[in-house]
């Protein structure tokens, strides 16, 4: 099948989809061509955080910020529930040095304009009553949110099939060539797609295609086990992250790991309540490769931490264990804009743990891009040319 587009997105993940959709909102003709199942990679192996606390202080955090306004409406917009709820978000601090690093990093990220806070014992208390009592104090932000990463997909799918998106799953592309203006991208099963521009958004394959045209998209797979439990009652009012986890996604050396295999695995906490009442617990940052395996090790000591800082945990039951694949960046930061050399190349990964939470803002930036509207300065400092700088 030969088909002429306006645009070839590669990735059929959230970000393919959104940035897909916000094509197909500016007018322009899309085909999408994923390897595998809609959602088959990070996307459906995570957990749902729209969380604002954990971005560094910058123009993430901006995005971010930018993102949550754009998902107060998008259920409206795309005309589905996306499971969007605001329950808010604390990171519990255990001892003093803890404490100095969070109220660094939360003054930092109050004048970007994040509603935090530090707040005592009293008030993590009364937000968190099952939370161990040897806690000092912790953050909190009534703004940190989320969504259903399967319905928000779901959603973008949908909307972009109603308006004439065309849907190639298992087809992986095998070749991409330049003809004049034109790009050409083929595909499994036959599939050739002639269009003028092409967004890479394959997640932790990025790279894998960057191969096909001799450029380096620096792009890791950084594997995260979850464990998720029963259908529960709540046990506290929000969301809720260790220090350690912030210091593990930005600067691991900032809090030593209790063992070399906390080290070796990037042991780190995150407790998420889903709108189903399931609990989802995390997490880790393991250099594995495509290994999608789950390690009952290192899901015993996500379970011992838990139960550690909520005590209340050993009563509650676990159902299942996943893992997925992080795209991951040498400095932490998504890639997001055209590529040197490469006319109507473009690229939208790398967005590690954050990629349900920028994937509006992400998407709604590509595509004015590749229509050529809109001014995008402030996220230069995000184009994949500030590695070959280094």
């Amino acid at each position: 099948m030969n088909l002429k587009k306006d645009v070839c997105v590669i990735g059929g993940g959230v970000m393919g989809l959104a940035t897909a959709y916000y094509l197909l909102k500016s007018g322009k003709t899309v085909a999408l061509l994923e390897k595998g199942e809609v959602g088959n990679g990070a996307s459906s192996s995570c957990d749902d955080m729209i969380l604002l606390q954990s971005k560094k202080p910058g123009i993430v955090l901006t995005l971010a910020m930018e993102s949550l306004e754009m998902f107060k409406g998008l259920s409206d917009e795309l005309g589905a529930d996306i499971g969007f709820l605001t329950l808010g978000g604390m990171i519990i601090i255990e001892d003093e040095k803890q404490l100095k690093i969070m109220e660094d990093f939360v003054k930092k990220q109050v004048s970007y304009g994040l509603d935090v806070e530090i707040v005592g014992r009293d008030v993590l208390f009364k937000k968190q009553p099952h939370v161990a009592r040897y806690m000092i104090a912790s953050t909190y932000s009534p703004t940190d949110s989320q969504v259903n990463p399967m319905l928000l997909m779901r959603a973008f799918l949908r909307r972009g099939i109603d308006m004439g998106m065309d849907l190639f799953r298992y087809t992986p592309v095998e070749e991409i060539s330049k003809s004049g203006d034109h790009w050409k991208v083929m595909g499994g099963n036959d599939v050739s797609v002639e269009c003028d521009s092409i967004v890479i958004a394959a997640g932790a394959w990025s790279g894998q295609i960057g191969q096909l045209l001799g450029i380096d998209i620096p792009i890791r797979p950084i594997k995260g086990q979850i464990a998720i439990t029963e259908q529960i009652a709540p046990i506290g009012e929000t969301n809720c992250w260790t220090a350690a986890y912030i210091a593990s996604k930005h600067d691991p050396s900032i809090l030593p790991y209790k063992s070399e295999f906390d080290r070796e695995i990037g042991l780190g906490f995150s407790f998420s309540r889903a709108s189903e009442g399931n609990y989802l617990i995390g997490s880790t940052r393991e250099n594995a490769g495509f290994d999608k395996t789950t390690n009952f090790k290192a899901i015993s000591r996500i379970l011992e931490q838990t139960r550690q800082y909520f005590p209340i945990m050993n009563k509650v039951n676990i159902i299942r264990t996943i893992a997925g694949f992080r795209p991951g960046t040498k400095d932490g930061s998504p890639i997001i804009g055209d590529i040197d050399g490469y006319p109507g190349l473009f690229i939208a990964a790398g967005h590690e743990g954050d990629g349900i939470a920028l994937s509006p803002v992400t998407g709604k930036i590509v595509a004015e891009m590749v229509c050529g509207t809109g001014e995008h300065k402030r996220v230069e400092e995000l184009n994949l040319r500030r590695f070959s700088n280094n």
